[in-house]
Protein backbone atom coordinates (compact mmCIF):
# COMPACT_ATOMS: atom_id res chain seq x y z
CA UNK A 1 0.00 0.00 0.00
CA UNK A 2 2.92 2.10 -0.26
CA UNK A 3 1.11 4.41 -3.08
CA UNK A 4 -1.44 5.36 -0.48
CA UNK A 5 0.49 7.63 1.42
CA UNK A 6 1.12 10.16 -0.86
CA UNK A 7 -2.72 9.93 -1.90
CA UNK A 8 -4.44 11.64 0.71
CA UNK A 9 -6.34 15.10 -0.04
CA UNK A 10 -8.80 16.63 1.81
CA UNK A 11 -11.00 15.80 5.18
CA UNK A 12 -13.65 13.33 5.29
CA UNK A 13 -17.27 14.66 4.43
CA UNK A 14 -20.15 12.35 5.75
CA UNK A 15 -22.69 14.43 4.02
CA UNK A 16 -21.32 13.25 0.33
CA UNK A 17 -22.75 9.72 -1.56
CA UNK A 18 -19.19 8.35 -1.92
CA UNK A 19 -18.93 8.31 2.11
CA UNK A 20 -22.39 6.98 2.58
CA UNK A 21 -22.06 3.99 -0.09
CA UNK A 22 -18.23 3.43 1.30
CA UNK A 23 -19.36 3.02 4.79
CA UNK A 24 -22.84 1.10 3.60
CA UNK A 25 -20.15 -1.45 1.42
CA UNK A 26 -17.36 -2.01 4.60
CA UNK A 27 -19.68 -2.22 6.73
CA UNK A 28 -18.34 0.11 9.28
CA UNK A 29 -16.33 3.60 8.40
CA UNK A 30 -13.41 2.59 11.02
CA UNK A 31 -12.37 0.69 7.68
CA UNK A 32 -12.40 2.80 5.15
CA UNK A 33 -9.30 4.92 4.10
CA UNK A 34 -9.66 7.91 2.55
CA UNK A 35 -10.33 10.29 0.99
CA UNK A 36 -7.68 9.84 -1.68
CA UNK A 37 -6.00 12.72 -3.14
CA UNK A 38 -7.40 13.14 -7.05
CA UNK A 39 -8.84 16.43 -8.81
CA UNK A 40 -11.86 14.29 -10.34
CA UNK A 41 -13.24 11.99 -8.09
CA UNK A 42 -14.11 11.22 -4.27
CA UNK A 43 -12.06 8.36 -3.75
CA UNK A 44 -12.08 5.94 -0.57
CA UNK A 45 -10.32 2.69 -0.15
CA UNK A 46 -12.49 -0.48 1.55
CA UNK A 47 -11.46 -4.10 2.64
CA UNK A 48 -15.20 -5.14 0.63
CA UNK A 49 -16.01 -7.33 3.88
CA UNK A 50 -19.72 -6.55 3.43
CA UNK A 51 -20.50 -8.89 0.57
CA UNK A 52 -19.18 -12.48 1.93
CA UNK A 53 -17.51 -13.06 -1.24
CA UNK A 54 -14.20 -14.87 0.37
CA UNK A 55 -12.41 -15.68 -3.24
CA UNK A 56 -11.76 -11.91 -3.30
CA UNK A 57 -8.45 -10.45 -1.72
CA UNK A 58 -7.60 -7.18 -1.51
CA UNK A 59 -8.88 -3.84 -1.20
CA UNK A 60 -11.07 -1.80 -3.19
CA UNK A 61 -11.94 1.76 -4.45
CA UNK A 62 -15.51 3.10 -4.11
CA UNK A 63 -15.61 6.40 -5.81
CA UNK A 64 -18.07 9.14 -6.98
CA UNK A 65 -17.21 12.44 -9.62
CA UNK A 66 -16.52 15.78 -7.95
CA UNK A 67 -18.88 18.26 -8.61
CA UNK A 68 -18.08 22.06 -9.92
CA UNK A 69 -14.80 20.78 -11.89
CA UNK A 70 -13.06 22.53 -14.75
CA UNK A 71 -12.42 19.65 -17.70
CA UNK A 72 -9.25 20.12 -19.67
CA UNK A 73 -9.08 16.70 -21.29
CA UNK A 74 -11.97 15.01 -23.84
CA UNK A 75 -13.98 12.04 -22.39
CA UNK A 76 -14.40 9.19 -24.76
CA UNK A 77 -15.84 6.46 -23.19
CA UNK A 78 -18.88 6.65 -21.02
CA UNK A 79 -17.49 5.13 -17.95
CA UNK A 80 -14.10 4.15 -17.07
CA UNK A 81 -15.38 0.84 -15.40
CA UNK A 82 -17.26 -0.24 -18.58
CA UNK A 83 -14.20 0.25 -20.47
CA UNK A 84 -11.94 -2.07 -17.61
CA UNK A 85 -14.19 -4.72 -17.94
CA UNK A 86 -14.09 -4.66 -21.79
CA UNK A 87 -10.19 -4.46 -21.99
CA UNK A 88 -10.05 -7.77 -19.12
CA UNK A 89 -8.34 -10.53 -20.49
CA UNK A 90 -6.80 -8.02 -23.36
CA UNK A 91 -4.51 -5.75 -21.24
CA UNK A 92 -2.47 -7.62 -18.65
CA UNK A 93 -2.27 -5.48 -15.48
CA UNK A 94 -4.81 -3.20 -15.11
CA UNK A 95 -7.80 -2.93 -12.12
CA UNK A 96 -10.78 -5.77 -11.76
CA UNK A 97 -13.83 -4.08 -11.91
CA UNK A 98 -16.51 -5.81 -9.17
CA UNK A 99 -20.38 -4.93 -8.94
CA UNK A 100 -21.46 -4.71 -5.57
CA UNK A 101 -24.99 -3.63 -4.60
CA UNK A 102 -25.38 -1.37 -7.52
CA UNK A 103 -21.82 0.26 -6.73
CA UNK A 104 -18.84 -1.17 -9.12
CA UNK A 105 -15.81 -0.82 -6.98
CA UNK A 106 -12.18 -1.09 -8.88
CA UNK A 107 -9.26 -2.76 -7.01
CA UNK A 108 -6.96 -1.29 -5.32
CA UNK A 109 -3.43 -1.94 -7.02
CA UNK A 110 -1.02 -2.18 -3.92
CA UNK A 111 2.16 -1.63 -4.43
CA UNK A 112 4.34 1.92 -5.64
CA UNK A 113 3.88 4.49 -7.39
CA UNK A 114 6.64 5.14 -10.61
CA UNK A 115 6.65 9.11 -8.84
CA UNK A 116 7.45 7.48 -5.50
CA UNK A 117 10.35 5.82 -7.35
CA UNK A 118 11.94 8.37 -8.80
CA UNK A 119 10.33 12.75 -9.93
CA UNK A 120 10.02 13.40 -13.32
CA UNK A 121 13.11 14.49 -14.90
CA UNK A 122 15.10 11.46 -12.74
CA UNK A 123 15.48 7.72 -14.74
CA UNK A 124 12.68 5.11 -13.72
CA UNK A 125 13.57 1.56 -12.66
CA UNK A 126 15.42 -0.03 -15.92
CA UNK A 127 13.39 -3.04 -16.11
CA UNK A 128 10.75 -1.72 -16.76
CA UNK A 129 11.01 -0.70 -20.32
CA UNK A 130 10.15 -4.19 -21.40
CA UNK A 131 6.90 -4.34 -19.81
CA UNK A 132 6.00 -0.60 -20.96
CA UNK A 133 6.66 -2.09 -24.40
CA UNK A 134 4.20 -4.85 -23.53
CA UNK A 135 1.31 -2.41 -22.08
CA UNK A 136 1.93 -0.71 -25.91
CA UNK A 137 1.89 -3.86 -28.00
CA UNK A 138 -1.48 -5.05 -26.04
CA UNK A 139 -2.99 -1.14 -26.33
CA UNK A 140 -1.96 -1.11 -30.23
CA UNK A 141 -4.01 -4.90 -30.67
CA UNK A 142 -6.81 -3.13 -29.19
CA UNK A 143 -8.42 -1.62 -32.41
CA UNK A 144 -11.47 0.59 -32.70
CA UNK A 145 -13.90 -1.82 -34.40
CA UNK A 146 -13.34 -4.24 -31.71
CA UNK A 147 -14.45 -2.70 -28.18
CA UNK A 148 -17.92 -2.61 -28.51
CA UNK A 149 -19.10 -0.08 -25.25
CA UNK A 150 -20.92 3.23 -25.31
CA UNK A 151 -18.84 6.40 -25.71
CA UNK A 152 -19.44 10.00 -25.57
CA UNK A 153 -17.60 11.22 -28.47
CA UNK A 154 -19.94 11.19 -31.66
CA UNK A 155 -18.94 10.40 -34.50
CA UNK A 156 -18.35 13.58 -35.97
CA UNK A 157 -15.90 13.66 -32.92
CA UNK A 158 -13.85 10.41 -34.34
CA UNK A 159 -11.02 11.22 -37.02
CA UNK A 160 -10.88 8.86 -39.62
CA UNK A 161 -9.28 5.27 -38.89
CA UNK A 162 -5.81 6.20 -39.91
CA UNK A 163 -6.12 10.31 -40.37
CA UNK A 164 -3.55 11.32 -37.72
CA UNK A 165 -3.31 14.98 -38.91
CA UNK A 166 -7.20 14.84 -38.45
CA UNK A 167 -6.80 13.18 -35.20
CA UNK A 168 -4.84 15.85 -33.35
CA UNK A 169 -6.81 18.54 -35.19
CA UNK A 170 -9.87 17.07 -32.57
CA UNK A 171 -7.41 17.58 -30.27
CA UNK A 172 -6.80 20.90 -30.90
CA UNK A 173 -10.06 22.25 -31.70
CA UNK A 174 -11.23 20.75 -28.15
CA UNK A 175 -8.72 22.85 -26.36
CA UNK A 176 -9.44 25.68 -28.25
CA UNK A 177 -13.07 25.40 -27.79
CA UNK A 178 -13.67 23.48 -24.29
CA UNK A 179 -10.69 25.11 -22.46
CA UNK A 180 -9.51 28.24 -23.87
CA UNK A 181 -12.97 29.79 -25.15
CA UNK A 182 -15.23 28.35 -22.66
CA UNK A 183 -13.48 30.44 -19.70
CA UNK A 184 -12.46 33.33 -21.46
CA UNK A 185 -14.85 35.19 -19.53
CA UNK A 186 -13.07 34.43 -15.95
CA UNK A 187 -9.58 33.86 -17.32
CA UNK A 188 -9.24 36.21 -20.96
CA UNK A 189 -7.35 38.74 -18.98
CA UNK A 190 -4.75 36.36 -18.08
CA UNK A 191 -4.21 34.52 -21.33
CA UNK A 192 -4.00 38.02 -23.43
CA UNK A 193 -1.40 39.24 -20.95
CA UNK A 194 0.64 36.33 -21.92
CA UNK A 195 0.24 36.82 -25.38
CA UNK A 196 -2.03 33.46 -25.16
CA UNK A 197 -4.83 35.20 -27.45
CA UNK A 198 -6.99 32.86 -30.58
CA UNK A 199 -4.53 33.30 -32.83
CA UNK A 200 -2.00 30.90 -30.74
CA UNK A 201 -4.34 28.31 -32.16
CA UNK A 202 -3.50 29.24 -35.67
CA UNK A 203 0.03 29.49 -35.33
CA UNK A 204 -0.04 25.99 -33.34
CA UNK A 205 -2.25 24.33 -36.26
CA UNK A 206 0.78 25.50 -38.74
CA UNK A 207 3.29 24.07 -36.72
CA UNK A 208 2.21 20.86 -36.46
CA UNK A 209 0.88 20.39 -40.04
CA UNK A 210 2.12 17.52 -42.05
CA UNK A 211 1.40 14.37 -39.56
CA UNK A 212 1.80 10.80 -41.24
CA UNK A 213 -0.70 8.67 -41.47
CA UNK A 214 -0.81 5.65 -38.55
CA UNK A 215 -3.66 3.15 -37.98
CA UNK A 216 -5.27 3.72 -34.83
CA UNK A 217 -5.60 1.77 -31.30
CA UNK A 218 -6.29 2.11 -27.63
CA UNK A 219 -4.33 5.04 -26.46
CA UNK A 220 -4.71 5.24 -22.26
CA UNK A 221 -3.80 8.96 -23.11
CA UNK A 222 -2.55 9.92 -19.69
CA UNK A 223 0.40 7.65 -18.60
CA UNK A 224 2.43 9.94 -15.80
CA UNK A 225 3.95 8.46 -13.27
CA UNK A 226 0.95 8.38 -10.61
CA UNK A 227 -0.74 6.05 -13.40
CA UNK A 228 1.93 3.58 -13.21
CA UNK A 229 2.05 0.97 -10.37
CA UNK A 230 5.07 -1.28 -9.30
CA UNK A 231 3.70 -3.85 -7.22
CA UNK A 232 5.19 -5.92 -4.53
CA UNK A 233 6.38 -8.57 -7.29
CA UNK A 234 7.96 -6.15 -9.46
CA UNK A 235 5.19 -6.09 -11.97
CA UNK A 236 3.71 -2.77 -13.57
CA UNK A 237 0.24 -1.81 -13.57
CA UNK A 238 -1.48 1.14 -15.38
CA UNK A 239 -4.48 2.93 -13.46
CA UNK A 240 -6.57 5.49 -14.59
CA UNK A 241 -7.95 5.03 -17.83
CA UNK A 242 -10.60 7.54 -17.75
CA UNK A 243 -8.84 9.23 -20.68
CA UNK A 244 -8.39 6.66 -23.06
CA UNK A 245 -9.55 7.17 -26.51
CA UNK A 246 -8.70 5.70 -29.97
CA UNK A 247 -6.35 7.27 -32.30
CA UNK A 248 -2.56 7.65 -33.38
CA UNK A 249 -0.47 5.46 -30.96
CA UNK A 250 2.65 7.85 -31.55
CA UNK A 251 0.58 10.41 -29.53
CA UNK A 252 0.27 8.02 -26.11
CA UNK A 253 4.36 7.70 -26.65
CA UNK A 254 4.35 11.40 -27.26
CA UNK A 255 2.12 12.09 -23.97
CA UNK A 256 4.05 9.33 -22.12
CA UNK A 257 7.74 10.97 -22.38
CA UNK A 258 6.16 14.56 -22.24
CA UNK A 259 4.33 13.93 -18.73
CA UNK A 260 7.76 11.28 -17.47
CA UNK A 261 10.54 13.51 -18.88
CA UNK A 262 12.92 10.68 -18.83
CA UNK A 263 16.53 10.92 -18.81
CA UNK A 264 17.59 11.28 -22.90
CA UNK A 265 19.40 7.60 -22.64
CA UNK A 266 16.27 6.29 -20.91
CA UNK A 267 13.87 7.67 -23.18
CA UNK A 268 15.70 6.83 -26.45
CA UNK A 269 15.18 3.12 -25.13
CA UNK A 270 11.36 4.06 -24.49
CA UNK A 271 11.26 4.94 -27.69
CA UNK A 272 12.91 1.30 -29.24
CA UNK A 273 10.79 -0.35 -27.37
CA UNK A 274 7.66 1.34 -28.23
CA UNK A 275 8.63 0.81 -31.80
CA UNK A 276 9.47 -2.61 -31.78
CA UNK A 277 6.01 -3.44 -29.34
CA UNK A 278 3.47 -2.13 -32.17
CA UNK A 279 5.17 -2.49 -35.32
CA UNK A 280 5.20 -6.17 -33.97
CA UNK A 281 1.38 -5.93 -33.82
CA UNK A 282 0.85 -3.73 -37.24
CA UNK A 283 2.90 -2.94 -39.57
CA UNK A 284 3.23 0.78 -40.15
CA UNK A 285 2.43 1.54 -36.64
CA UNK A 286 5.20 3.45 -35.78
CA UNK A 287 5.99 5.15 -39.71
CA UNK A 288 7.36 8.96 -39.58
CA UNK A 289 7.82 8.70 -35.81
CA UNK A 290 10.72 10.66 -36.36
CA UNK A 291 9.31 13.47 -37.53
CA UNK A 292 6.53 13.42 -35.56
CA UNK A 293 7.01 12.84 -32.43
CA UNK A 294 8.88 15.98 -31.74
CA UNK A 295 5.81 17.80 -32.80
CA UNK A 296 3.39 16.30 -30.83
CA UNK A 297 5.32 16.75 -27.92
CA UNK A 298 5.26 20.30 -28.90
CA UNK A 299 1.24 20.36 -29.05
CA UNK A 300 1.44 18.61 -25.22
CA UNK A 301 3.47 21.79 -24.33
CA UNK A 302 1.17 23.78 -26.07
CA UNK A 303 -1.87 22.52 -24.53
CA UNK A 304 -0.97 22.56 -20.77
CA UNK A 305 -0.40 26.42 -21.05
CA UNK A 306 -4.08 26.76 -20.88
CA UNK A 307 -4.85 23.83 -18.65
CA UNK A 308 -1.64 25.48 -16.08
CA UNK A 309 -2.68 29.17 -16.93
CA UNK A 310 -6.39 28.31 -15.00
CA UNK A 311 -5.28 25.49 -12.58
CA UNK A 312 -2.17 27.93 -11.42
CA UNK A 313 -4.48 30.97 -11.26
CA UNK A 314 -7.48 29.27 -9.46
CA UNK A 315 -4.97 27.68 -6.79
CA UNK A 316 -4.00 31.56 -6.15
CA UNK A 317 -7.35 32.43 -5.92
CA UNK A 318 -8.58 29.48 -3.32
CA UNK A 319 -5.25 30.18 -1.05
CA UNK A 320 -6.11 31.71 1.80
CA UNK A 321 -2.38 33.73 1.53
CA UNK A 322 -2.28 35.41 -1.24
CA UNK A 323 1.29 36.64 -0.13
CA UNK A 324 3.91 38.26 -2.60
CA UNK A 325 6.12 35.06 -2.04
CA UNK A 326 3.13 32.53 -3.42
CA UNK A 327 2.44 34.82 -6.36
CA UNK A 328 6.04 35.00 -7.43
CA UNK A 329 6.17 31.29 -7.47
CA UNK A 330 3.02 30.76 -9.48
CA UNK A 331 4.67 33.52 -12.07
CA UNK A 332 8.03 31.43 -11.90
CA UNK A 333 6.08 28.54 -12.97
CA UNK A 334 4.00 30.14 -15.65
CA UNK A 335 6.55 31.81 -17.21
CA UNK A 336 8.55 28.50 -17.62
CA UNK A 337 5.50 26.84 -18.94
CA UNK A 338 4.68 29.45 -21.36
CA UNK A 339 8.56 29.55 -22.41
CA UNK A 340 8.53 25.72 -23.26
CA UNK A 341 5.21 26.38 -25.90
CA UNK A 342 6.77 29.93 -27.05
CA UNK A 343 7.75 28.15 -30.43
CA UNK A 344 4.35 25.73 -30.66
CA UNK A 345 2.11 29.04 -30.18
CA UNK A 346 4.48 31.29 -31.95
CA UNK A 347 4.84 33.33 -29.15
CA UNK A 348 6.92 36.80 -30.07
CA UNK A 349 8.12 36.93 -26.38
CA UNK A 350 7.50 35.69 -23.29
CA UNK A 351 6.58 38.26 -19.83
CA UNK A 352 9.32 37.74 -17.73
CA UNK A 353 8.67 36.59 -14.29
CA UNK A 354 7.92 40.20 -12.62
CA UNK A 355 5.42 40.57 -15.20
CA UNK A 356 3.79 37.95 -15.16
CA UNK A 357 3.85 38.55 -10.98
CA UNK A 358 1.81 42.06 -11.41
CA UNK A 359 -0.31 40.57 -14.12
CA UNK A 360 -1.59 37.74 -11.39
CA UNK A 361 -2.10 40.32 -9.01
CA UNK A 362 -4.14 42.39 -11.16
CA UNK A 363 -5.98 39.48 -11.74
CA UNK A 364 -6.70 38.39 -7.86
CA UNK A 365 -7.95 42.61 -7.12
CA UNK A 366 -10.17 41.93 -9.65
CA UNK A 367 -11.77 38.78 -8.21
Amino acid sequence: MLHLAKEWAMATDPTTTAWRRAVALSGGEQLIEGPLKGYHHETYVLPFLRTGDLSRTGRWKCRDPRSGLFWFDRRCFESEEALLGALSGRISRIPEVVEVEGAKLQQFIEGSTLGSLGKRGKPAPSDLTGQLGSLFREMAEVRPDSLSIARKCTKEDQAPEGDSAEFLERLIRFTEKQVYEKNLERFGGLFGQLGLDGEAFTRLRKHVLGLVERPFCLLHADLHRENLIVDHSSRLWAIDWELAMFGDPLYDLATHLYLMRYPTAQASGVITSWRRSVEDVRAGSSQGWEKDLPLLIDFKKAQSVYTDVIRSATKLSASPARDSSLIWLTAVKLRGIVSAAAVPLGLASVPSVPRIAEVLARWLTGR
